[in-house]
């Protein structure tokens, strides 16, 4: 498993600390004690501010920008996504085929337009679609 930098820093910290403590308590054990104390709050505090910056801040991700949708003419049928079915000229829509595999997105990055007399436009997949009798 490959580690960002960031968790290497905090590995080679965490070795660092303890191997100086190994070393103080070697020398002088109350010593130790006391930077053992004051090492273990320090970073009880520093954790505790991460977290609430984990929890609390930090970006947010930016909703998709909305299509704009319009269809004008008799008849005509526009969608920001996928249309399933779509009759056009007074009748029912035939029977939709088999769904295709979903292609990338559902949804267009632009505008979705159908002007004209029973036109049909929609910024994801077309399932079925019935322009005329």
């Amino acid at each position: 498993m490959a580690l960002k930098p960031w968790a290497w820093a905090g590995v080679g910290l965490f070795g660092a600390g303890a191997a100086t403590l190994v070393a103080v308590a070697v020398v002088d054990l109350g010593k130790a004690d006391q930077v053992a104390s004051v090492t273990g709050g320090v970073v009880g505090l520093v954790g505790l501010a991460l977290a609430l910056v984990a929890q609390f801040g930090g970006t947010t991700t930016p909703s998709a920008p909305q299509p704009s949708v319009t269809a004008s003419g008799a008849g005509a049928i526009a969608a920001g996504g996928t249309i399933g079915m779509a009759s056009t000229g007074g009748t029912t829509a035939p029977p939709a085929p088999t769904p295709p595999p979903p292609s990338g997105g559902t949804t267009a990055p632009g505008s979705v337009s159908a002007s004209g007399p029973g036109s049909i436009a929609a910024g994801g997949d077309i399932g079925s679609a019935s322009t005329g009798p």
